[in-house]
């Protein structure tokens, strides 16, 4: 089953260089109090000065070809920044999605106009994307899509509900799937991807807020939405396949792995400081966890380099990751004898409160574990 082939990966030595000048980055923006360290910082933490400074550094964009403002290091580069970044609780929320998917859709399937006006934007830190796939009452079922593109002159107009939009409200665009021709026999034919550009006065966001009070998800409504012919990203009809090309990005990477991560560090060294005996045993068995799906996960980003499209994998990696993520808060509150408190004066107890908070989402984005696990299931079975 090669789709399942995850090949362990090692990094070259000018990637631990970036590595090592990435986390001292980050160690110089916490010590001067321009980031501070929080869980779930790629959904949660809009921050465009920081996606800023990243941007001069090269740090965003790093797999876009140089024409288009991006440095050409590839997956594996980009994994080894966005790991450190992750690690360190840093927001990233909003170059998060444009970097990971949005760009490497218009590299894939936009006209050379669409990469001109995006790409450059995208790489400077300065263009933030939504992805606007999911709809009311369809759960996982992408291929549902309700939302409507009306042929009319000159391009195509948008009636429809998207939901649990990240970043909708902050966002100058959106790629979204919609329905361009009547349902028939396949569900996965007549699915079309567009670019909508934000804010628009025929669109409507409303704001889904999260147990925490923070607004990062939206409901985003089309009333006769105008898209124009420039802006179909690929060939109407085809949205299924490119939509579905995202997903390895989408699902793989290390945000599926370590968006509790900075809870055990801040966990660690509360224990240390209070002179708490660390559980070794439950510590040994979170590392060996971690230390596993990290590997996995790099090993995507390997097969991403070399241009594969390990949809499959990526299913695996998501489902055990995010298991993983909930998994963590739990040996937290065992080991350290924390309670999540929002309120306190103390970071353990804000930080775990934050995590718990967050954590119901963690196996439904991108894709709930159970439709995660029909997709592997599939696979295995057509081999």
């Amino acid at each position: 089953m090669e789709f399942l082939t995850l090949s362990p990966v090692t990094l070259p030595e000018r990637l631990v260089e970036l590595r090592h000048r990435v986390r001292a980055f980050l160690q110089d923006e916490i010590a001067a109090g321009r980031i501070t360290p929080h869980c779930d910082q790629w959904l949660a933490g809009w921050d465009p000065g920081f996606s800023r400074r990243l941007a001069e550094r090269g740090w965003i964009g790093m797999a876009f070809p140089t024409k288009y403002g991006g440095s050409a290091e590839g997956a594996l580069a980009r994994f080894v920044v966005t790991e450190e970044l992750l690690a360190a609780g840093a927001p990233v929320a909003a170059h998060w999605i444009a970097d990971r998917q949005s760009g490497q859709a218009l590299i894939n399937f936009g006209t050379e106009e669409q990469r001109q006006t995006f790409l450059p934007r995208i790489a400077r830190g300065e263009c933030y994307f939504a992805i606007g796939m999911s709809e009311p009452d369809t759960g996982s079922d992408l291929a549902s899509v309700r939302t409507r593109g009306t042929r009319v002159d000159g391009g195509w107009k948008l009636n429809g509900t998207k939901i649990w939009t990240s970043g909708a409200h902050h966002a100058h665009a959106m790629i979204a799937l919609i329905r361009t021709e009547a349902l028939g026999e396949s569900r996965h034919a007549g699915l079309t991807q567009v670019i909508v550009e934000l804010p628009d006065p025929s669109i409507e966001v409303r704001p889904i807020k999260l147990l925490t009070g923070e607004h990062h998800f939206n409901e985003v409504v089309f009333q006769d939405t105008f898209v124009p012919d420039s802006r179909v990203l690929g060939e109407p009809g085809a949205g299924w396949k490119q939509v579905t090309s995202e997903l390895a990005l989408e699902r793989s990477g290390p945000e599926r792995i370590l968006s509790t991560f900075p809870l055990l560090v801040v966990a660690l060294r509360t224990m240390a400081e209070n002179g708490v005996d660390i559980d070794q045993a439950r510590l040994g068995e979170l590392v060996a966890r971690l230390w596993a799906l990290r590997q996995m996960s790099l090993s995507v980003a390997g097969r991403l380099e070399q241009g594969e499209d390990p949809a499959t994998a990526a299913a695996i990696v998501k489902d055990l990751g995010t298991q993983f993520e909930g998994s963590l808060i739990d040996a937290v509150r065992m080991m350290a004898g924390a309670e999540p408190d929002l309120g306190s004066l103390h970071r353990l107890p804000r930080m775990l409160a934050e995590a718990v908070l967050h954590s119901p989402g963690f196996t439904l984005r991108g894709g709930t574990n159970e439709i995660l696990r029909g997709i592997v299931a599939k696979a295995v079975g057509a081999s």
